[in-house]
């Protein structure tokens, strides 16, 4: 079995919500904190770096996202036609970046890192993206251990058993009613 097979998600933690309906009522922010078993500068290379990007994030980019001042295409899986063009604001290596509606926070926290991402999100769709964000922080970690398992973003994410529960469980820590399911990404 491999260890992409061997994957469960583990519970829905580490998240949290800021409804800012002075800027605009229909985004929220998502807050997801994990703390990871890698240094900052390897965790920042991971966050900053095109091809790490393209083995555990839900989006490729077209050029290394670590200086500010730089525009870089973004192009979502599931959304390949899209291509959203974004300006890095603040790449502090390997502490803070920001790009987009997008920003990180690296802290080291013994020999590791504790990483917060702050995300703008449809307010709709802020339990999915919470359990979206989960398995990316797992398929990161893996990565960086040496037991890569792949990325699993879009209808991969979806598809997987834990996927349900996952948005069920951030919905319920939001207060919120999760949105239904499309016909083609129910889990089997």
């Amino acid at each position: 079995m491999t260890y992409r097979e061997q994957y469960i998600p583990g519970p829905a933690i580490g998240a949290r919500v800021l409804k800012d309906r002075a800027k605009d009522e229909n985004k929220w922010t998502l807050i997801l904190v994990r703390e990871l078993r890698h240094s900052p500068e390897a965790v920042w290379q991971a966050l900053t770096d095109p091809a790490q990007l393209r083995e555990w994030a839900p989006f490729d980019a077209d050029g290394s996202l670590g200086t500010v001042g730089a525009t870089v295409k973004l192009t979502w899986v599931g959304t390949p036609a899209k291509p959203i063009e974004t300006r890095v604001t603040r790449a502090d290596a390997p502490y803070l970046l920001e790009y987009g509606d997008i920003r990180w926070e690296l802290e080291e926290v013994g020999e590791g890192t504790r990483l917060t991402l702050w995300h703008s999100i449809d307010r709709r769709f802020i339990s999915w993206g919470a359990a979206g964000w989960h398995i990316a922080f797992d398929v990161l970690d893996r990565l960086l251990s040496g037991t890569p398992i792949g990325r699993m973003a879009s209808e991969d994410a979806m598809r997987l058993k834990a996927w349900q529960r996952l948005v069920e469980e951030y919905g319920k820590q939001f207060g919120m009613e999760s949105p239904k399911w499309p016909d083609q990404a129910k889990p089997k």
